[in-house]
């Protein structure tokens, strides 16, 4: 039992991610929370988004690419102005569960 426990440590060891990925993941993480919870709130442009998390509207845009792409957001309707698409959480519609 205690050859079965060294193997699983050495590869415990071999799969570590360095520090930096780490960081960069938690980073993603603590963006994608951020804006998942504004968006809790209703469909939201990408300038609200990035007024109400106090984040860039690059960084927004290019979190809420990624996390369209992963299927944690979607594009819902235009704005009144015809200048910005609305996101929401996905299978959210004005902070309800679609039923």
């Amino acid at each position: 039992m205690n050859e079965k426990r060294k193997t699983i440590d050495e590869m415990k060891k071999k799969r570590e991610a360095p520090g930096e990925v780490r960081e960069k993941v938690k980073a993603f993480a603590a963006v994608k929370k951020a804006i998942l919870k504004a968006l809790g709130e209703g469909p939201m442009t990408i300038p609200q988004i990035a007024e109400k998390t106090g984040l860039e509207q690059e960084a927004v845009t290019w979190h809420l690419m990624t996390m369209r792409k992963f299927g944690a957001v979607e594009t819902d309707e235009i704005d009144d102005m015809d200048e910005y698409y609305l996101y929401r959480v996905k299978g959210k519609t004005d902070g309800q569960d679609k039923s």
